[in-house]
This record gives structure tokens, sequence and C-alpha cells, in this order.
């Protein structure tokens, strides 16, 4: 038996599991576990390429995860950078672009118009809405902003975060616009 210890977490490594490796071209690739050898496994990808990479940079693949990805990424069996990245790669291919962690909401730019996000519709469908009721967007993020300060009376502060070119400025935009209008709408109805 193979056990690789990561964060108290034990993993177990065998013939046969499906697991993550790096990959210096890719980050990180899939495949199977048809050897081990000590400390070493062998891996076969897809592509029936083989790789061979210590244990210890072996990271277990969730083989009965959601074709779609998940919007929270606690809902993901195993909480390492591969699994998150795919999950991230997935949701961004059908352009669900805002995933959480925790009470961290994740943006990815989409680098288009993504105009359905933000219309009318989608302003109504989240006003009101308690913090996770709906899927991840800006809007959830601002709409709890919104009910901790004017509702709860709580300070409260929104971080937007990012590298240059990853959407900050259009991210507070929308967020700046959508909490307007929650403030000039009847707050009552919230």
């Amino acid at each position: 038996m193979n056990c690789v210890s990561r964060l108290s977490t034990t993993v177990n490594i065998i013939v046969g599991s499906h697991v993550w490796v790096d990959d210096p071209n890719k980050a990180w690739i899939d495949g199977q576990v048809i050897k081990i050898t000590g400390q070493e496994a062998e891996i076969e990808t897809p592509d029936l390429k083989k790789v061979v990479s210590k244990l210890l940079n072996v990271y277990p693949k969730d083989t009965e995860a959601p074709a779609g990805g998940v919007d929270h990424m606690t809902k993901l069996s195993y909480l390492h950078e591969p699994g998150v990245l795919q999950n991230l790669r997935i949701r961004y291919e059908l352009n669900e672009i805002y995933n959480y962690t925790g009470n961290i909401l994740i943006a990815i730019n989409p680098f288009q118009k993504l105009t359905h996000l933000y219309d009318g519709h989608m302003k109504e469908e989240y006003k009101g809405a308690s913090f996770r009721e709906l899927s991840p967007h800006v809007f959830a993020v601002a709409n709890a902003f919104y009910r901790a300060m004017i509702k709860e009376g709580k300070s409260n502060s929104i971080l937007v975060s990012g590298e240059s070119g990853t959407g900050k400025t259009k991210t507070t935009t929308m967020l700046m616009q959508y909490l307007a209008y929650l403030g000039g709408r009847n707050s009552e109805s919230y």
C-alpha cells in the first residue's frame, strides 16, 4: 500500500488510481497509475503517454465529479490545485465565470461580453436573495454587502483583487452599478 500524506490527509494511491500529475506544458494532466515502484508512480495519460512521477507529486482525481463542475469549491472531493484548476476550466468553458470558495467569489475574465449575466432580469433575480441561494455571481456579493450595510447596520467591505488584465475594473463597475440599482429601488421590498 502506498499512502501519501498531505496536510494531515492520507491518500491511498494504488495501481489503477485515477490521478493528476504535474506537466511542464499544461500545468496538470490526468491519467491512471499503471505501476508503482518505491516512491514513484508510472502514469498512463489519455493520449497513451507514460509519465513517471514521485508519489508526493501525484494527486487523486475525482472520477465522479459532475461534468459541468461545481459552483462551490467546497463541493470538490479533493481540494487541491489540479482539482480546483480543472473545475475552474470546466466552468469557464461553459461561460460560468463565477465560483465560490467559502465566502470568496472567484471570477475568471471571460475575455468576451456576457451581457446576459448583468441584465435587468439578473439584477431582479439576485435582489433580496440570500448569499449562496443562487449561483455564484458578483450581484450575490453586492447583495450580501448591501444587506449587511443597510439592513443590518454592520460595517462591511468588498475586496476586488487580481493580476493585471483579469477584469478588476469591470467587476468593480458591476458592483457599483448593482449597489446603485439596489439603493435607487424601493428598499422596503428588499
